[in-house]
């Protein structure tokens, strides 16, 4: 079964570079080569240095429009590299979306490493959590998926774990049933990369953190969600040092991390029942799920 949902507009090379070469005609001779090409966007390597992170969805448009307004912002403050869009694009050529050229990170995502390798990743991202955490602006993006109180994901959860062996179940509903039970975000909306998942940290060749990418889930509401990266990425040691460094910098109390480990659990539950065309996502799924389950 595949669940990607199927692309609205094709974005072809030849419609790539036809976008190119009406609105930014400078880097139209550029070598163009599909790197990926996920439910919402694909991203083409432009040259060496770029990229081109455009939408195959309409759900997608706005997402980007999103990145185009905010990262810039976010920059500023942040300690690793995001993907700040370079130049811009409009719809044109019956294509019918803004897209974007962005920086290419050179590097290789943490979705690839074995657990026992993470470790290089905990300094930058306490850095990274610890400062996008700041309260938002008036006018963030909204996002009814993120930094929500958990209890809005409470029946599509339950519906997801018929998928699971009974005994996995059980285990899985009391971890849930516990996150749900932990007092909700009562602070003011703070910043939100949404996706922080390993699949969106790229690392460089000695292991750090080289560059936080994709933020079209990009909002503002309860950190948890971000927070949930300790099951997603880190095993034992790891995990405790990330947990006990991101608590001393922020002093968050244990219901934030008792709401983390439950969206770790939700996040791996859809991986495993929506990720059957991607290996990689499902192996990830259960990493995550086994993750959580162990505490």
């Amino acid at each position: 079964m595949a669940d990607k949902p199927v692309a609205e507009v094709a974005v072809t090379e030849e419609l790539v570079r036809a976008l190119l070469r009406d609105q930014h005609p400078d880097l139209a001779d550029r070598s163009l080569r599909l790197v990926a090409e996920g439910w919402d966007n694909a991203m083409w390597r432009l040259g060496e240095d770029l990229a081109v992170r455009i939408p195959r969805r309409e759900i997608a448009a706005p997402l980007v429009r999103h990145e185009q307004r905010w990262l810039p912002v976010l920059a500023t403050r942040l300690p690793v590299p995001i993907p700040v869009p370079v130049r811009t694009g409009l719809p044109g050529l019956d294509y019918p979306w803004h897209w974007s050229v962005v920086p290419w990170f050179a590097g290789r995502h943490a979705i690839d490493l074995a657990r026992r390798d993470t470790g290089g990743l905990v300094d930058g991202l306490v850095d990274f959590v610890t400062h996008l955490h700041a309260p938002a602006p008036p006018d963030p993006p909204v996002n009814p998926f993120r930094g929500v109180p958990l209890g809005t994901r409470d029946a599509v959860l339950r519906d997801r774990l018929t998928a699971l062996p009974a005994a996995r179940r059980a285990s899985a509903l009391t971890v849930w049933e516990d996150a749900l039970a932990a007092p909700v975000w009562a602070g003011p909306p703070l910043w939100l990369h949404g996706d922080l998942h390993p699949g969106n940290l790229v690392v460089s060749d000695d292991g750090a953190l080289a560059a936080v990418v994709d933020f079209g889930d990009i909002c503002a509401g309860d950190p948890a969600v971000d927070l949930a990266v300790a099951w997603y990425l880190f095993d034992g040691e790891d995990r405790a040092a990330f947990i006990d460094r991101v608590t001393a910098a922020s002093g968050w109390d244990t219901a934030m991390w008792r709401r983390a480990r439950g969206w770790a659990l939700s996040f791996s539950i859809a991986m495993l029942t929506l990720s059957d065309d991607n290996p990689s996502y499902q192996a990830l799924g259960e990493r995550t799920l086994t993750a959580a389950l162990a505490g």
